[in-house]
């Protein structure tokens, strides 16, 4: 067995040669080596055996006999417009070496031909007889940029009931949030959580960055009364039964302290759409829903034999009987072709839900906005859930997706995120990645990429084991970058990395370079290498998302009165004495408040007057946002509860059941929930917004 203690020679070496991490750095000024377990571990998931010192050597002869005799690597990236930017393995390759590329759009071409943009296949033979074939990403060499400069709204969509909706804010209310915000407050996007299918359970895990499928999107979202079948439903009594208990469902999450109950929602749902299903499509309806099948192919038909199959078996599929853990097996398709009935419920489903996420950005470039919908790619998906079935050959079994310590957490983080394997992913040109990509593009004007840094590296956690028994395993983030700036140019969209955190020297330059943008949160921003006083806002960078806070921080209310630190102390996350915590907090707070008023942001009268608690609470939320809009960033995000004071975090990181993560409606000051239609006539909210609208320039009424 490996023995324990840091890695010898050999294995970190072998490590090296496949992208695996040997130390890490939990600060600038530190390394911590990882252990020779986790190392063999991660090894061992990407099908290399390290478990014993003559395992390693002899893998370790193999890797680098394959490399020295290989051709070319299996992706390749040439980005287009810059030079110096062509692939270095294609000018590498032997003298007399031929080579012919087969491009995605069907035509063959000599390498020094000009290639258009897209993924296409090389073919290279060597005069000594070797061979090879490689992925050829042909890109932009930057990704599109906003169009000027546009302020938005983010938003928990859950969150943001309206009077028609079942229990939890829908696309319909999405829709109707764009037209409002675009039309009246002249914002530029609006932004909400990642939309993607759920694993359905007994709860239902209520995260939305832990879902089933992140290539599909969830029905739960759908507005029914918005499927244009539903009009036609010949039982109309049954219809009026089910808009009552609609009624009822809203009108009990709209009760102060109440929370979402999202199963409910969809048992509700699910009921009115067996019977929308009764009804007939018209030709028209019918060949759109044809087109959808034709297009999204095998990957549909496997994310809708797992929602049959979950019905009959549970939502874990590592639990179903063993010929169904296959989604190839013999079994599997008897499965599917006995439940087609139901796999044709659930793909029927992906297609509503598909054209209503189209109908909001519809709605709201209709309403002026230069970006429209900007979706949130969750990081990875659920063990148990359907992409994990269906590409078993692209995940790294065995392993979970965390964090090691750090200054903020000594004991690390398990995210239960199974990660995808580099090397399949590369061997298939990140197929996978790329298919994800384009579904999602489809209906957005924009991508918020959760944990950009992903992108280049993540940190594997073998299962069983703690989170410091783990080790990073890097990817190809050229050939990703790639992607994404393919995809985002083909769909006209803009990309924002989340990149808060800790993050490894070079990758903010690599992604702002590539026309990624930033994250930066006002909290977060001050002068680290200097005084740590507040970043001014001239030094903040343009090519960013500026806002003041984030679904897992604490609103702007809620941390300009130090309710957040109160709420942490009930639930006993606190790491320090309360009062030492209050007085850390107000000293950050008053840093801020200081600034503000410093730069003339934070008026101190309200109409000639002294104004009350909520109206001084107001002006302060007001100026935040005025130092966000004199900075240069490019887009500026206003967390939309912060408009009418609400003071609870939709997540507290660091709990489960302590605190009702993602269940919350949006709430005033006093924890009454808010309608949609609250909101648009809050005066609170418009004078926010007159705020945004006159500095960012942006017209509106």
């Amino acid at each position: 067995m490996t023995a324990p203690g840091p890695p010898d020679e050999d294995l970190s070496r072998l490590a090296e040669l496949h992208g695996v991490a040997t130390s890490y750095s939990p600060s600038p000024d530190r390394t911590v080596a990882a252990s020779a377990t986790a190392v063999a571990a991660a090894l061992a998931a990407l099908g290399v055996d390290a478990s014993t010192p003559q395992a390693a050597r002899s893998a370790l002869a193999a890797r680098e006999r394959e490399l020295r005799e290989r051709l070319l690597p299996p992706t390749l990236v040439h980005w287009t417009g810059t030079p110096g930017d062509g692939p270095a393995a294609l000018d590498a390759l032997p003298p007399g070496t031929s080579l012919r590329i087969e491009t995605e759009q069907g035509e063959t071409r000599a390498a020094a031909e000009r290639l258009p943009a897209g993924v296409h296949r090389v073919t290279a033979s060597a005069p000594d007889g070797r061979t090879a074939e490689a992925h050829l990403i042909v890109a932009p060499a930057r990704l599109p940029a906003p169009a000027g400069r546009s302020y938005g709204l983010l938003v928990q969509l859950y969150s943001l009931l309206s009077r028609r909706s079942w229990g939890m804010g829908d696309l319909g209310d999405l829709a109707e949030l764009a037209a409002w915000a675009g039309r009246t407050g002249g914002a530029g996007f609006v932004q909400v959580n990642p939309l993607h299918a759920a694993v359905t359970g007994a709860p239902t895990d209520p995260s939305p960055y832990r879902p089933s499928s992140r290539r599909f999107p969830d029905p739960v979202h759908l507005r029914v009364e918005n499927i244009p079948e539903f009009a036609y439903v010949e039982d109309r009594e049954r219809v009026r039964a089910l808009l009552e208990r609609a009624d009822r469902l809203r009108a009990s999450v709209l009760d102060k302290d109440a929370l979402i109950d999202r199963d409910a929602v969809w048992e509700l749902k699910r009921e009115a759409l067996e019977l929308v299903r009764d009804v007939p499509l018209g030709p028209g309806r019918q060949a759109a829903y044809a087109d959808f099948l034709a297009e999204e192919g095998e990957a549909l038909e496997d994310h809708a034999t797992w929602c049959a199959l979950a019905e009959a078996h549970g939502s874990d599929w590592h639990r179903w009987p063993e010929d169904l853990r296959d989604p190839r097996s013999a079994g599997t398709a008897r499965a599917r072709a006995e439940l087609m009935d139901r796999v044709d419920f659930h793909s029927w489903l992906a297609w509503l839900t598909d054209a209503q996420l189209t109908a909001a950005q519809r709605a709201a470039c209709e309403a002026g906005m230069p970006v429209g919908i900007v979706h949130d790619l969750a990081v990875g998906v659920h063990p148990g859930g359907a992409d994990a079935w269906a590409q078993q050959e692209y995940f790294a079994a065995g392993m979970s997706v965390g964090a090691p310590p750090d200054a903020f957490n000594a004991r690390g983080q398990d995210w239960g995120l199974p990660p995808w394997r580099p090397d399949r992913l590369a061997a298939s040109g990140h197929a996978p990645y790329r298919r994800l990509l384009r579904a999602l593009f489809r209906y957005a004007g924009a991508l918020r990429i959760d944990h950009v840094m992903g992108l280049f590296r993540l940190w594997w956690v073998p299962q069983g084991q703690p989170p410091t028994e783990g080790t990073y395993v890097r990817y190809d983030a050229e050939a990703m970058l790639a992607l994404l700036a393919l995809e985002a140019s083909r769909a006209g969209a803009v990309v924002i990395g989340e990149d808060l955190g800790t993050v490894e020297p070079g990758v903010r330059e690599t992604l702002q370079r590539r026309g990624v943008l930033g994250t930066s949160v006002l909290w977060f921003e001050r002068d680290w290498e200097g005084d740590g006083q507040p970043l001014p806002p001239a030094r903040w960078r343009a090519d960013c998302l500026a806002t003041a806070t984030t679904h897992d921080l604490p609103s702007t209310a809620a941390r300009l009165t130090g309710e957040h630190v109160e709420l942490r102390d009930r639930l006993g996350l606190l790491t320090h004495p309360l009062e030492e915590e209050r007085a850390a907090a107000a000293a950050d707070t008053a840093e801020w408040l200081a600034l503000l008023t410093r730069l003339e942001l934070l008026r101190g009268t309200v109409g000639g007057h002294a104004p009350s608690a909520e109206e001084a609470e107001a002006a302060e939320i007001q100026a935040v946002h005025r130092f966000l809009l004199s900075t240069p960033a490019r887009m500026i995000g206003v967390w939309l509860p912060d408009g009418v004071g609400d003071r609870r975090p939709q997540n507290l990181p660091g709990t489960w059941d302590q605190y009702p993560n993602w269940r919350l409606p949006i709430a005033d000051a006093e924890g009454r929930p808010v309608t949609l239609e609250e909101l648009a006539a809050s005066p609170r909210l418009r004078a926010l917004i007159e705020v945004l609208r006159e500095s960012a320039g942006r017209p509106g009424r």
